[in-house]
């Protein structure tokens, strides 16, 4: 019965952090280039009673063993990169990414960071930025006086300038990719960051070596589904319950062994 109370509580330890995750997801149900992520489960240790193909009386043998669990717990959270949905929003600075890659920033600390969230902006000296003001590593500066922005989906960048017919191109957008994008790292800000399980970035024009294209004046919202996850949640609450209900259970048992003296 004791067993049976921590091994409860661990469940509910587990189901509370896959809730929180749930939560994550659904507060970011309208973030673009937001990755969804999953708790992943193992179970612990086992407590092993009389392990199987023992000798029994008679000279024969234990066909199974008697092992009792000891709980579970939240192994992994996986973040799931599948292409969300594109939303057309006819500015001409939102990009959006068909297909795998990432855009590459500079941070202000001097090292690059990866995001899928194609809403760029210029600052005071015509470049790309981000929402927050990350230039894009592609160092592209729009001049000051353009009249039209064109990208095209190779990632070429052209402006058309007063007096001009023809659009003039300032430079190409870049793509990176990874060989294992589940093992990028979450900065916050729609930013990742390379591991050492992710492999090292892998740079290309969009278009080619299996990169994706971009579209102009479209944006990718978040790859979450609103449906499954309150359906993961209605599952995680009462997985939750079902635990809670052990812990009252074996408390009661343990009530009724207290009386027998």
């Amino acid at each position: 019965m004791l067993r049976a109370l921590s091994t409860a509580a661990t469940g509910m330890e587990a189901q509370q952090s896959r809730i929180e995750i749930i939560a994550n997801n659904l507060a970011n149900v309208n973030t673009a280039g937001f990755k969804r992520s999953r708790a992943e489960f193992q179970d612990l240790l086992y407590q092993t009673m009389r392990p199987p193909g023992v000798a029994a009386a008679g000279g024969m043998v234990v066909p199974t063993g008697q092992q009792i669990g000891l709980g579970t717990r939240v192994v992994a959270t996986a973040r799931i990169h599948t292409e969300g949905d594109l939303r057309q929003t006819g500015v001409p600075l939102d990009i959006a990414i068909e297909g795998e890659g990432f855009l590459a920033v500079n941070l202000p600390s001097g090292e690059l960071a990866y995001t899928r969230a194609g809403a760029l902006k210029l600052d005071g000296n015509g470049r790309l930025v981000t929402a927050d003001g990350f230039p894009l590593a592609s160092a592209i500066v729009i001049p000051p006086d353009t009249t039209h922005i064109g990208i095209s989906p190779d990632g070429t960048v052209s402006v058309q300038q007063p007096g001009q017919q023809q659009m003039t191109e300032v430079g190409r957008l870049t793509l990176v990719t990874f060989p294992n994008p589940a093992g990028l790292v979450a900065r916050g800000r729609n930013l990742f960051q390379p591991t050492a399980v992710s492999g090292p970035p892998i740079e290309g024009q969009p278009g080619t070596a299996g990169l994706g294209t971009l579209a102009q004046g479209m944006l990718e919202m978040s790859n979450v589904k609103v449906v499954e996850e309150m359906v993961d949640l209605i599952i995680g609450q009462r997985a939750y319950d079902i635990d809670a209900r052990v812990i009252r259970a074996a408390d009661e048992m343990l009530q009724e062994t207290a009386r027998l003296r």
